[in-house]
């Protein structure tokens, strides 16, 4: 079973993050940011990748270190347990719908970090939580994970739901990406034969 933990602690944050990529979509997450752990269970609802993660961060400044060194950390712990790559089917796209929003998702485990975001927000906030937050996480998590990303909100007006469908996009094509594919499994998808950065 492909798994890793991580451990980051520096003077603004400290987290534990592990991860089960043939899991089943559990998730135990506390960041003590309401909006971020709705979100990272969704991420591992529909990845099916399971999910723990303990984040204690500076929030009486903000949430910024929180969010970022917890996308830095589940990067991390992916990419660890992903190790060689070998037999991944490495490469995932889709059209994510939730209610009155479409968010464009595709995505590459290539070992290459690369985040293209066509997403925008009509509101600074949704609830407490800082929307432009939302690319911060994203940004960490495709850099650490080495991946790349590339996401675009098509249309929307609810900027809960269009965080929310960004989340569930990324997820349905890790999903997909990550998994092992039974005509190559012993085999890195790649012609240089390597998927490391």
């Amino acid at each position: 079973m492909r798994k890793a933990s991580i451990e980051r602690k520096t003077t603004e944050t400290e987290i534990a993050a592990s991860v089960v990529l043939d899991g089943t979509g559990a998730y135990d997450v506390k960041t003590g940011v309401g909006f971020l752990d709705h979100m990272l269970e969704q991420l591992a609802r529909h990845s099916l990748i399971d999910i723990k993660l303990r984040a204690k961060g500076d929030l009486h400044i903000d949430f910024h270190h929180t969010t970022e060194d917890s996308g830095i950390a589940l990067g991390q712990a992916v990419a660890k347990a992903l190790g060689d790559r070998k037999g991944i089917r490495r490469y995932a796209s889709l059209h994510l719908p939730m209610d009155e929003a479409m968010t464009r998702a595709a995505i590459d485990v290539s070992g290459r970090p690369f985040l293209v975001w066509k997403v925008d927000f009509s509101r600074p906030k949704i609830g407490d939580f800082d929307t432009e937050l939302v690319r911060e996480w994203f940004q960490a998590f495709a850099m650490n994970a080495g991946i790349t990303l590339h996401v675009e909100t098509l249309y929307g007006d609810n900027n809960h739901h269009i965080a929310e469908s960004c989340f569930k996009a990324l997820a349905r094509c890790l999903r997909e990406a990550i998994e092992i594919d039974p005509r190559q499994k012993d085999r890195i998808p790649s012609t240089k034969g390597s998927l490391s950065k």
